[in-house]
C-alpha cells in the first residue's frame, strides 16, 4: 500500500507541474501578446494618419475635414439645405364637381395644423454657424451647386478645409459670404482657391470690411469669375484704385468679368476716376453698379467722357505703335511690297513738323522700291491678267491709295479703308466736339454709300477667289461665316488727331449702369445726355454686332430735378434703347386723321 501510494503521489505532482507549465507558458504568451499590442498602438499613435482623398461630397468631405482638424462634434457647422419660399398652391379646377367641399367641425382639443407659409425652427438655431447649401437634386449629394455662408467668422483653418473640399464639387457654380470676418490674409487665400473650382462664376463677398483692402485679388488675370458682388464692404478710393487696375491697363485686361456690382460702399470722385482708367482698355464688362457712393458731377463727367470718345495717353499712343506694328501690313509675304515699318504706321499720330519730313522722305524710297519690283513681275503677270482681272483691278486701287497717302493727298480715304468698323467712326469724328455729332449733315451719306459699296465689292472679290480655290480642292477659310465677331483691341480702332491727341471712341460694352443714390447735379446729367447722343449716332453710322451701347442708366435719388428738360431728354432715348420696348400702335382713326391733316 505504501508503494501504490507514493506512486500516486509521485503521479500527482508531476501533473501539477504540467499543469503549472501550461499556465505560465499561456501567461507568458498573453504577456508577449499585450505588449506587442502596446507597441502597435504606440507605434499608431506616433505615425501620421494617412491624408483625406475628397470624394466630391461636400457634406461628407467637409465633415470628415473638420473631424481630422481637431474640431469636437459639436463644433462642426452643420451642412443643411437652404431653406425656399413655399410654391403657391395651384387655383381649383371649376370642372370639379364640388369644388367647395363642406367645412368639417373643428375639434377645440386638437392641436392646430402647421403653418405652409414659413418655416419653424428651435431655439437658438437661427444663430448657430451652419453653411447652407442648394443642390440639383436633393437626393444627389454629388450635386451641390452654390454655398451660403452668414453670420460666423472664417478662420485660416477653416479656409484650408475649403482649399481641399471646394475643388473637388464639380458643379459648384455660386459662392456667398456675408459678415463672415475675413482679414486679408484669409481673402488672399480664398481668391487663390477660386480659380481651382472649374465652374465657380458668381462670387459674392458682402458685409467684410477690411483695412486692406485688397479686393483687387478677385479680379487677377487667372479669375474665372464672371459675377462679382461687394456691396457693403466699406471700400475706398485706395480699394477702387487696385479694383480699376485689375480691370485693365496698357497692356492687360480682364477677360471674364461681365458684371461688378459696387454699390453700398464709400467711392468718391477719385475712386470713380480710377474705375473709369479701368475701363478704356476693357470691353468685356457690360454691368456695372456703384450706386449708394460719394460721386458728384465730376466723377459722372469722368464717366461721359469714358462713354463718348477720349484722348489717348502717351503710354497707350506708344502702345498702339507697337501693336500696329507687330500686326503689320496684309500684303506681307506676298513678295507684292516689303513689310512696313513703325514710321509708316504713325502717320496718325500728332508728330512734328521734323517728323513728317522723315516720314516722307520714308514714304518715297518705298516708293520707288515698290515701282523696281513692279516692274520686274509687269511681264509675268500680263499673261495672267486676263483670268485674274478681278485681283489686278484690287492690287491697283490699294497701289493708288498707298500713292496718293505718300504724297499727302486724301488721308481720310485711306483711314476709312483701313479699319474694319472704322468707316462710321471716321465720319462721327470729323465732326468735332461731343455736342456737334448729334447733328450731322445729311450731305455726307452720299460719301458714305460710295465708301460702302467698295469694301461690299472688294469682299466679293475675295470670295469669288476663295471660291475658285476651294474648286481646286483647298479648304474652305474661315473668313466665309459672316456671323463671327472678332475681339479687337481698343487701341487699334479708328482715331482723330484733334488739337495734337489721338481721340478713339469710347467704350460702347457697358449695357447698364447704375449711378443711382449719390450727389449727381445738372453738369454730370448733361455730360452723360451727350454721351449717350453720341453712341446713337456712331451706332447708327457704324453699327457694330457686340458693341450696342448704353441701353439702361440709373439716375435715381440724385440732386436732379425731375423737371429738367436734360432729365426728360435722357428718358426719352433710354426708352428707345430698351431691347424690349415697343413703340405704341396707332388706332386707325388716328392715322387716317395724320394723313388728312
Amino acid at each position: 500500500m505504501s508503494e501504490a501510494g507514493d506512486a500516486k503521489g509521485v503521479f500527482a505532482s508531476a501533473a501539477k507541474k504540467v499543469k503549472m507549465g501550461k499556465r505560465v507558458e499561456k501567461a507568458l504568451k498573453e504577456k508577449a501578446a499585450a505588449s506587442s499590442s502596446q507597441e502597435a498602438t504606440e507605434e499608431d499613435a506616433n505615425k501620421a494618419p494617412e491624408p483625406y482623398t475628397c470624394i466630391g461630397h461636400f457634406d461628407a468631405d467637409f465633415t470628415e475635414l473638420c473631424r481630422r482638424a481637431g474640431l469636437p462634434p459639436t463644433e462642426i457647422p452643420p451642412v443643411v439645405l437652404r431653406a425656399k419660399r413655399p410654391g403657391t398652391p395651384p387655383p381649383p379646377d371649376p370642372k370639379a364637381k364640388d369644388p367647395t367641399p363642406p367645412e368639417e367641425p373643428v375639434d377645440v382639443a386638437e392641436e392646430e395644423p402647421k403653418p405652409k407659409t414659413y418655416v419653424t425652427k428651435e431655439k437658438y438655431s437661427y444663430f448657430k454657424p451652419n453653411i447652407q447649401v442648394e443642390m440639383e437634386h436633393e437626393e444627389k449629394p454629388a450635386t451641390v451647386t452654390e454655398i451660403y455662408i452668414r453670420g460666423w467668422k472664417i478662420d485660416d483653418m477653416m479656409v484650408d478645409i475649403f482649399r481641399n473640399c471646394f475643388p473637388t464639387i464639380e458643379k459648384l457654380n455660386t459662392i456667398n459670404l456675408w459678415n463672415v470676418g475675413l482679414t486679408d490674409k484669409t481673402l488672399r487665400d480664398l481668391a487663390a482657391i477660386f480659380p481651382q473650382c472649374p465652374n465657380l462664376k458668381n462670387v459674392s463677398i458682402e458685409g467684410n470690411p477690411i483695412a486692406e483692402e485688397p479686393w483687387a485679388c478677385l479680379i487677377g488675370d487667372d479669375s474665372l469669375i464672371v459675377n462679382l458682388s461687394l456691396r457693403h464692404n466699406e471700400i475706398t478710393d485706395r480699394g477702387a484704385s487696385g479694383i480699376g487696375a485689375a480691370l485693365s491697363t496698357v497692356t492687360t485686361c480682364n477677360k471674364n468679368l461681365i458684371s461688378l456690382n459696387l454699390s453700398h460702399n464709400k467711392f468718391s470722385d477719385v475712386g470713380a476716376e480710377a474705375v473709369v482708367k479701368g475701363l478704356r482698355m476693357n470691353r468685356v464688362l457690360l454691368c456695372l453698379s456703384l450706386a449708394s457712393n460719394k460721386i458728384t458731377d465730376k466723377g459722372a463727367v469722368k464717366f461721359g467722357e469714358l462713354l463718348s470718345r477720349f484722348p489717348l495717353t502717351h503710354e497707350e499712343v506708344v502702345e498702339r505703335r507697337k501693336l500696329l506694328s507687330d500686326k503689320g501690313s496684309p500684303d506681307r509675304g506676298t513678295g507684292k511690297s516689303p513689310p512696313p515699318s513703325r514710321r509708316a504706321e504713325s502717320k496718325d499720330r500728332p508728330g512734328s513738323v521734323r517728323s513728317g519730313s522723315h516720314l516722307d522722305k520714308g514714304d518715297k524710297k518705298r516708293d520707288k522700291s515698290s515701282k523696281k519690283k513692279d516692274n520686274k513681275h509687269e511681264k509675268k503677270n500680263e499673261k495672267e491678267d486676263a483670268g485674274k482681272g478681278n485681283k489686278t483691278v484690287v492690287m491697283m486701287d490699294s497701289k493708288k491709295d498707298k500713292d496718293e497717302g505718300a504724297k499727302g493727298g486724301t488721308k481720310k480715304d485711306d483711314k476709312w479703308k483701313k479699319g474694319s468698323h472704322s468707316m462710321g467712326a471716321k465720319a462721327v469724328m470729323a465732326g468735332g466736339s461731343r455736342s456737334s455729332i448729334v447733328g450731322l449733315n445729311t450731305s455726307r451719306h452720299g460719301s458714305r454709300a460710295s465708301l460702302v459699296a467698295e469694301t461690299v465689292n472688294k469682299t466679293t472679290k475675295g470670295k469669288k477667289t476663295t471660291s475658285s480655290k476651294d474648286k481646286k480642292g483647298g479648304a474652305a477659310p474661315e473668313s466665309e461665316s459672316p456671323d463671327m465677331v472678332e475681339a479687337i483691341n481698343p487701341l487699334l480702332d479708328s482715331v482723330e488727331s484733334i488739337d495734337g491727341q489721338l481721340w478713339i471712341p469710347g467704350n460702347r460694352s457697358i449695357i447698364n449702369l447704375n449711378l443711382s443714390r449719390n450727389e449727381i447735379g445738372e453738369a454730370g446729367l448733361k455730360s452723360l445726355l451727350l454721351a449717350l447722343q453720341y453712341q446713337i449716332t456712331l451706332a447708327n453710322l457704324a453699327p457694330h454686332p457686340a458693341l450696342k451701347g448704353l441701353m439702361r442708366l440709373s439716375l435715381g435719388r440724385n440732386p436732379i430735378r425731375a423737371d429738367s428738360e436734360a432729365y426728360q431728354k435722357l428718358q426719352d432715348l433710354l426708352l428707345t434703347r430698351d431691347p424690349f420696348y415697343k413703340p405704341q400702335a396707332k388706332s386707325p382713326d388716328g392715322e387716317v386723321q395724320s394723313l388728312v391733316g
